[in-house]
């Protein structure tokens, strides 16, 4: 959710020091529990519910419940079987700590603009995580949205621990206990029906976390999981965000019960951005089979927006010619260019569904101060710039980079 820019850009080399700090010394006060045998993995759900959550290399269930989906749609909307459903909106909210600030400002400008639609499907991972349920429960809540990440402080995101102390001794070098009462203050009772309410219209809400036993990514049916009345819901989403943001090293990692068997096993969960720092559909889902399948089609195209809470470059730096600063530009790089490596695929994917694509992303005309983490001064100048380009018309990028016949300068066509 929030990716701190301290370990995630400048501060690389630190996490990735003490992580190896931490394997040479053998120390972690994760307690292990009993993980999931390797055998059980295929049939471990949470909360009891089989649709609770996806694997991206398992197809089935996806496909399922987009079946599920299209029929919650048309009861909702009392179309027949063979009718024709509305086109639909898809967003995609990448990662980026406080660089979050743009996809909110962007979505709150949109909504000034007066052409905001409605998503059929939200897709989250780290800072995207926690934008999604206000951009998925619609524009009623942009002023919530809005004052997460202008009024945020430091300390309501995390606490640094001692270097030296927790290379050795801890899970990760600071403590998001801070983050879980932000995400618990903001994340209520309240939104988890409202997301159940659209749920059962046929929208959907996906956060991803990555399994780090199984090395894999997780996507968490949000929407299954607020509509299933268990009384853990809550508090499982708000581990799902707290999860979606927990950087390795950086952020402790969050620890989920599972259920397989009959039996009551853990996994160990990190960041959503160790696998990709963006999500919308699967590779392995063809929408258009799924809609034709069930008798039903759609009155139009599907749009996809995808909005990434970052740079499309990796900032420039004097890198000094020593092993770590070598080591964390090279991961800082890597990792902004695997995000891009996201975008091409979504845009395949997009292609592949008949689907139009629309790119946002914080290009080089923003410029603000970035003094510290979580600065306010920044992330409010970041908000009001998205926010600003919004409010009189967003110019989509149409494809990413390389593809896009319009680099920003037009709205992209539909």
């Amino acid at each position: 959710m929030y990716e701190s820019k301290r370990f995630s850009r400048r501060g690389v080399l630190g996490a990735a020091a003490m992580l190896a700090l931490s394997v040479l010394t053998a120390c972690s006060t994760v307690e292990p529990g009993v993980r999931t045998p390797a055998a059980y993995r295929p049939y471990t759900t949470v909360l009891g519910l089989p649709n609770g959550r996806f694997f991206v290399d398992d197809p089935k269930p996806m496909q399922a419940e987009q079946a599920l989906s299209i029929e919650r749609e048309a009861r909702a909307l009392g179309i027949p079987r063979g009718g024709a459903l509305p086109a639909i909106s898809m967003l995609s909210l990448s990662g980026g700590g406080d660089d979050g600030a743009f996809g909110s400002g962007l979505l709150v400008g949109w909504t000034a603009h007066g052409d905001r639609p409605q998503f059929k499907l939200v897709t989250g991972v780290s800072t995207g995580a926690l934008i999604a349920p206000f951009a998925f429960l619609g524009t009623a809540y942009d002023a919530t949205l809005a004052k997460v990440y202008t009024d945020i402080q430091p300390s309501e995101v995390f606490v640094a621990r001692p270097i030296v102390l927790a290379a050795l001794t801890e899970d990760a070098l600071s403590d998001t206990g801070p983050l879980y009462i932000t995400i618990s203050h903001y994340i209520t009772e309240d939104i988890l029906a409202a997301i159940a309410v659209e749920y059962h219209k046929g929208r959907l809400l996906l956060i991803q976390t990555t399994d780090l036993d199984a090395g894999r990514p997780v996507i968490w049916n949000i929407g299954a999981i607020a509509a299933s009345g268990n009384p853990r819901a809550l508090d499982l989403l708000r581990h799902i965000m707290l999860a979606s943001a927990s950087i390795p090293a950086a952020f402790p990692p969050v620890m989920f019960d599972v259920e397989a068997k009959g039996q009551v096993f853990q996994e160990l969960h990190v960041d959503g951005g160790a696998v990709s720092q963006a999500f919308l559909i699967p590779p392995s889902i063809d929408t258009r089979t799924g809609l034709k399948a069930s008798g039903y089609s759609r009155k139009g195209p599907a749009s996809a927006y995808i909005i990434r809470n970052s740079r499309l470059t990796t900032e420039w730096s004097d890198v000094e010619k020593k092993l770590l600063p070598i080591a964390g530009k090279a991961v800082t790089t890597m990792i902004n260019y695997n995000g891009v490596g996201d975008l091409y695929r979504m845009y395949m994917v997009t292609k592949r569904a008949g689907a139009s694509f629309h790119l946002a992303y914080i290009g080089p005309d923003f410029n603000a101060p970035h003094k510290f983490d979580f600065d306010p001064v920044y992330m409010r100048a970041l908000f009001n710039f998205a926010h600003d380009k919004a409010a009189k018309g967003y110019p989509w990028d149409n494809a990413p980079p390389g593809f896009a016949t319009n680099k920003g300068g037009a709205p992209a066509p539909e």
